[in-house]
C-alpha cells in the first residue's frame, strides 16, 4: 500500500496529484480513491504529513482560497508636484505596534480658541500614487487587501510604494488630512479634508504610553479627546467589546502565541481613527461623493455586564458590517454615518475612499456610484477570501504552539454553553474550544489541550484535576482592533 511506500518509491506524478488536491487546485485523486480515503484537501493534507512530505509549518489555506502569495510587481509612480498645505510645524506621530512595516496613518492636535481643539489624522495618500483603473488599482482590487500571515506578509500593493508613501519612513510624508473641530464633549463644529505635507515620528505603543504616563504632549489632549468622543458614542448606542488579543508568530522551526498588552494608547489611536472615519463620512456626504460607506445594523439584542462571558454575548449581537455607495448608521459603533478611511495600503476600500476624496479636491470628478458599487463588490469578495485565509492559517500555527506543549495546563473561561456542550475561551491564545461540561458561563477552569489534528484544524479539550472558578464580574480580557 501507499501508505508503507518510502520516500523514494512515491512517483513525483503521485505527489504533484496530492499537493495539488491538498492546495484545492485539483477535486480529483487515484492515489486517494485507490487508498479507500476521500478525494477532499483535508484527507489530502493529512497523508502529505504522514508520509513527511509537508511538515507541520506548511499551510495551505490562502491557496485554497485563492489569495494571492507573491509580490506585487508593478512600476510605481513618483509623486507629482501639487499644492499642499504645508502642517510640518505641527507634531505628528504615526503609533504602531512594533515592527509594523506599513504605516498609513499618524494623529496630532492643533490648539484653537474658543475651548476647540483639532484634531488631525494624516493618512498616506496613497491615492496620488494608484490611480481608478491604473494597473496597480486593479491589482490592489483582485486582492482585495493585504495578506497577513504569522509567517509572511503579502502587500495588496508593491513594497515599492509602501516605502515611498508610508508616513515617518522621510524626513516629509505626503498625506491626506482628515481635520475635526473638537469641543470638550466630543462634538465635532467643524471637519474638513486637505491634502498636506507634514513630518511624522514613528512611535511604538509602548513609547507613546510612556509619554502619556509622563504627561506630555500632545499625548494628553489626544487621549482627553478620544475619552470624551468614546463617551459620546457610547451614549449614542455604540458597543464596547473587550475580547482577547494575541499576536501569531511562524517559521519553520516553530510558532509562538503572544498576548498583546492594550495601553490606553491603542485605544486612544483606535478612536482617532473612528473619528477620522465619521470625518470623512461627513465631509464626503456634505459635499455629495459617493464613498463606500460602513453601514451595520442594530445589535439583535441588549447585553449587559463587563465579565468574558457578556463580552462574547455581546460580539454575537453584532451584524456584519455592510458596504454601499450611500450613507447609513453603523449600529455598532454609534454613528450616523461611517466609511474606513485610514489604511489605504491596506485594504482596497479604504483606497477607494482616498480616490474619490482627492478627485473632488483636485477637481477632476469623482467615480459615480453605480461605478463603485461595481468596485465594492468586487474588492469585498476578494477581501473575505483574504481575512478567511488569515484566520485559518492563525489556527493552524496556534494549533502547533498548543502540540508543542502536551503538558500546558490552560485558563479557560466557559462564555456559552448549548445543551449540554460548552464554548471555553482560552485567553492566553484568544482561542474557544468545545466541551461538555455542566458549567454555567462564566466559570474558569484548567483544562489541557490534546489531539491536535492540523489537517482538521481542531483539538481536543479535558479538564484538568483543578476545581472550576467563577469568572468574576468586570474582569479585563482584551479584544483587538485593527489600526
Amino acid at each position: 500500500m501507499l501508505l508503507a511506500m518510502s520516500l523514494p518509491e512515491l512517483t513525483s506524478a503521485q505527489r504533484t496529484e496530492l499537493e495539488l488536491v491538498a492546495r484545492g487546485r485539483q477535486d480529483k485523486s487515484r492515489t486517494m480513491r485507490e487508498l479507500g480515503q476521500p478525494e477532499t484537501p483535508d484527507a489530502a493534507h493529512a497523508l502529505l504529513l504522514r508520509l513527511g512530505l509537508w511538515d507541520d509549518a506548511r499551510t495551505p489555506y490562502a491557496e485554497r482560497l485563492r489569495a494571492a502569495l507573491t509580490p506585487v510587481g508593478l512600476p510605481v509612480p513618483a509623486f507629482r508636484d501639487e499644492d499642499r498645505l504645508d502642517l510640518t510645524g505641527l507634531p505628528a506621530f504615526a503609533i504602531d505596534d512594533e515592527g509594523n512595516r506599513d504605516p498609513d496613518d499618524a494623529v496630532g492636535v492643533e490648539a484653537l480658541g474658543g475651548g476647540l481643539t483639532r484634531l488631525w489624522v494624516h493618512v498616506a495618500d496613497v491615492a496620488a500614487l494608484v490611480a481608478p483603473d491604473s494597473p496597480l488599482d486593479l491589482e490592489a482590487r483582485s486582492r482585495g487587501a493585504t495578506l497577513y500571515l504569522p509567517d509572511q506578509t503579502i502587500g495588496m500593493l508593491p513594497d515599492a510604494l509602501v516605502e515611498q508613501a508610508g508616513l515617518g519612513l522621510h524626513e516629509t510624508s505626503l498625506a491626506l488630512s482628515i481635520s475635526l473641530d473638537l469641543d470638550a464633549e466630543g462634538n465635532a463644529e467643524a471637519v474638513d479634508v486637505a491634502l498636506t505635507r507634514v513630518r511624522v515620528t514613528r512611535l511604538t505603543y509602548a513609547a507613546a504610553q510612556a509619554r502619556l504616563d509622563a504627561g506630555e504632549e500632545p499625548f494628553v489632549t489626544l487621549a482627553r479627546l478620544a475619552r470624551a468622543s468614546r463617551a459620546l458614542r457610547e451614549s449614542e448606542g455604540a458597543l464596547s467589546i473587550d475580547l482577547p488579543e494575541v499576536r501569531v508568530k511562524a517559521d519553520e522551526e516553530g510558532a509562538q502565541v503572544i498576548p498583546l498588552p492594550k495601553p490606553e494608547m491603542r485605544f486612544v489611536v483606535q478612536e482617532c481613527m473612528t473619528l477620522a472615519g465619521w470625518g470623512a463620512a461627513i465631509f464626503a456626504d456634505d459635499n455629495g461623493i459617493p464613498l463606500p460607506y460602513a453601514t451595520q445594523d442594530a445589535p439583535t439584542r441588549e447585553v449587559r455586564g463587563e465579565s468574558l462571558s457578556a463580552q462574547w454575548a455581546r460580539r454575537k449581537t453584532l451584524a456584519r458590517t455592510r458596504f454601499q455607495p450611500s450613507p447609513g448608521p453603523h449600529h455598532g459603533m454609534g454613528l450616523d454615518l461611517y466609511a474606513q478611511a485610514t489604511s489605504p495600503l491596506r485594504r482596497y476600500l479604504d483606497l477607494v475612499v482616498h480616490q474619490q476624496l482627492r478627485a473632488f479636491l483636485t477637481g477632476s470628478g469623482p467615480m459615480s456610484s453605480k461605478v463603485m458599487a461595481s468596485h465594492i463588490a468586487e474588492a469585498q469578495l476578494n477581501a473575505d477570501g483574504t481575512r478567511q485565509a488569515e484566520r485559518l492559517s492563525r489556527r493552524h500555527h496556534t494549533l502547533r504552539f498548543i502540540a508543542a506543549q502536551p503538558e500546558r495546563a490552560w485558563t479557560a473561561v466557559v462564555v456559552d454553553r448549548r445543551g449540554p456542550q460548552a464554548t471555553l475561551l482560552i485567553p492566553d491564545l484568544a482561542y474557544d474550544v468545545p466541551l461538555v461540561t455542566p458549567a454555567s458561563p462564566g466559570t474558569e477552569l484548567q483544562i489541557r489541550l490534546t489531539d491536535v489534528n492540523l489537517p482538521q484544524l481542531s483539538v481536543r479539550a479535558r479538564i484538568t484535576e483543578h476545581e472550576p472558578r467563577e469568572d468574576h464580574e468586570g474582569a479585563s480580557f482584551q479584544q483587538g482592533q485593527e489600526i
